[in-house]
């Protein structure tokens, strides 16, 4: 694909759907701003539907963005989405495509001849075409790629390659680069050519005649120096990049830490082989956090989507029956301490609080470790200093929460004995998660596992065990006081 192309073109089928499509697109659009669309307008929507009302409807959508477009379909019924987007021509509905949940826009494509699917993929971004492909059934996938230009269907095919979470399966194919000889005026040149087609150009990259990335330079660089200067002398030596295998996490991480807009991407020997841009940081950014929220639940965040009913409960059973082993753990631990429990029968009443606000005390620790790691704010190099500052929140809480319920435990048995007990455990217990949910992402990482899969069930089920254990141990030494 041409540098920057594909990008571009995505971009201007996003914010005007201008086209010489008779229903939908035809005169140019600015870009609309977001819209919420609430039930009387999707009610209209649906009587024109209905009545197969295709001009009427075209007002209605032509001026929108492809995102509020996508938020109609996936209101509507698949028959009723499915009509909606064929009154699209091929540009805005390319936009579309490229926005619709990974179900609707199956159920799209379910219906589409390869022919047109060819045309949507021509007008994406290589990585978004990729996507596309990507989705189809093998055999649909491979007529796409034959119909479609060569140099597309290369620059597809060696994404392909890539694992769909790393740099190389996240970069796009589109940037301008010069040789590092070339003059201004020749680099000029080059970004001018590719401008005509492309409107995103936010650095030139500079490699050598090997192809590999020696440096990066800025437009604004570019167009303040005289046109005879070569272009080594006024590059940035050394630029920031990536390669093709890092986790987009990582990605993203580096992105933040620099301010960055985009990044080069290279292969083992250094040779420049795409670019990843702030766009599709932000996405995975936005992809990464509900992931990781849904793994501390012991869950898959694409499950709702892309999974059956019977799929999620395979997925999400091993977690749940691994709970419910610790879990035996506190009954174990209850059944110990019948005969305490027998003689203060009011311990019982403060078994679940205790459990509950120090797991969840625990839980909100590992859900802080799990995104710090994520975005670089943790490193395991200095796994003190997350450990060290959770303690110190989780005395002020422990203390606070201690304080609270053992004044309600004392006025309740009439005993400060009572009281004591109760909000010792507390403490204790609050603390002791607060280590466990802050070192258990950590040690995870550590030995190679998912921190996020990892730390949520285990987090909850060990602190219900310890919790428990602390409140009985403490009550049954201190029985002579109680009762």
């Amino acid at each position: 694909m041409n540098e920057e192309q594909k990008d571009t073109g995505q971009r201007e089928t996003e914010q005007n759907f201008a086209s010489d499509d008779p229903i939908i697109g035809s005169a140019p659009a600015a870009p609309s701003e977001s819209i919420e669309v609430d039930e009387e307008l999707m009610h209209d929507i649906r009587g024109l539907i209905e009545d197969r009302a295709a001009t009427l409807l075209a007002n209605i959508v032509t001026d929108l963005h492809a995102s509020d477009i996508a938020v109609i379909i996936h209101g509507l019924d698949p028959d009723d989405g499915e009509y909606l987007f064929s009154l699209l021509d091929v540009g805005p509905g390319s936009a579309v495509l490229r926005e619709l949940n990974p179900e609707s826009r199956a159920d799209i494509l379910g219906k589409l001849p390869s022919e047109k699917i060819t045309a949507y993929a021509g007008l994406l971004a290589s990585d978004d075409a990729t996507d596309l492909i990507a989705e189809l059934p093998p055999a649909v996938a491979e007529k796409v790629l034959r119909a479609l230009p060569a140099e597309d269907s290369v620059d597809v095919q060696e994404l392909m390659k890539y694992g769909e979470e790393t740099a190389g399966g996240i970069m796009g194919r589109e940037y301008v680069a010069v040789k590092m000889n070339d003059t201004v005026a020749q680099a000029i040149r080059g970004v001018r050519t590719h401008a005509r087609q492309n409107a995103v150009i936010y650095n030139v990259y500079v490699v050598n005649d090997e192809g590999a990335l020696v440096g990066v330079l800025p437009l604004q660089d570019l167009v303040l120096n005289p046109p005879g200067r070569r272009v080594y002398k006024i590059m940035h030596s050394e630029p920031k990049s990536i390669s093709t295998g890092v986790d987009q996490e990582e990605v993203a991480a580096m992105f933040r830490k620099y301010d960055l807009v985009s990044l080069p991407v290279v292969n083992e020997k250094g040779q420049l082989v795409g670019r990843i841009t702030i766009d599709d940081i932000v996405d995975v950014i936005e992809e990464e956090y509900a992931e990781d929220v849904a793994k501390l639940v012991g869950s898959d965040a694409d499950e709702m989507e892309k999974r059956s009913p019977r799929e999620i409960a395979m997925l999400r059973l091993p977690w749940v029956l691994f709970t419910l082993v610790l879990e035996f753990g506190a009954g174990v631990v209850i059944h110990y301490f019948d005969q305490t429990l027998s003689q203060v029968i009011l311990l019982a009443s403060f078994l679940p609080i205790i459990s509950a606000i120090s797991g969840n005390t625990g839980l909100q620790s590992a859900a802080i470790v799990v995104r710090a790691m994520a975005t670089g704010h943790v490193s395991l190099d200095r796994w003190w200093n997350p450990i060290w500052r959770q303690l110190q929140t989780t005395l002020i809480i422990g203390a606070v929460c201690g304080l609270v319920i053992g004044t309600i435990g004392a006025f309740w048995q009439g005993k400060w004995e009572f009281g004591l007990v109760v909000g010792i455990s507390m403490l204790v217990s609050v603390n002791i998660s607060g280590f466990v949910g802050t070192a258990s992402p950590m040690l995870s990482k550590k030995l190679g596992f998912d921190p996020a899969m990892t730390a949520g069930p285990f987090e909850t089920a060990f602190q219900d065990v310890v919790g428990i254990t602390i409140f009985l141990t403490l009550s049954t030494l201190f029985l002579h006081w109680l009762v």
